[in-house]
């Protein structure tokens, strides 16, 4: 299955840190139980675009590990393991998805279709890649 990442700017340029090695983890993070949860799977690949901007990656995913009814102590737990995101911002949250990256390339750009997404949906699953113009 694709999967299409977006990539908020405010974070720092996190397509380039996966590129560098810096960045091996994609983490979302969610009160509800929304996409990427139950969607992503080993093999499957994850394209990736900056917010306002079109597809310029693509990483394959070699491992996916879900958490559920988090609370304090399992966030702070997750965090020792994996220190991915702040403590703070990500105390509240309820779900979290981890998705392990690998063998990252760059694609021709492509700009996408969100319609039927909606319009803040960070993670588009099932999301038709070919014959997208890459």
């Amino acid at each position: 299955m694709d999967h299409v990442a977006i990539m908020s700017k405010r974070f720092g340029d996190l397509i380039a840190k996966i590129f560098s090695g810096e960045k091996k983890i994609e983490s979302r993070w969610s009160i509800n139980k929304i996409a990427p949860w139950g969607r992503v799977k080993r093999g499957d690949a994850v394209y990736f675009k900056n917010s306002g901007g079109p597809v310029i990656a693509m990483a394959s995913v070699s491992k996916v590990l879900q958490f559920e009814n988090l609370n304090h102590i399992k966030v702070r737990e997750i965090l020792n393991k994996w220190p991915l995101v702040d403590y703070e911002w990500a105390k509240n949250k309820s779900y979290c998805v981890l998705i392990w990256l690998k063998n990252p390339k760059k694609v021709r750009p492509f700009k996408i279709n969100k319609s039927g997404f909606g319009s803040a949906a960070a993670w588009l699953s099932d999301f038709k890649i070919s014959g997208a113009g890459h």
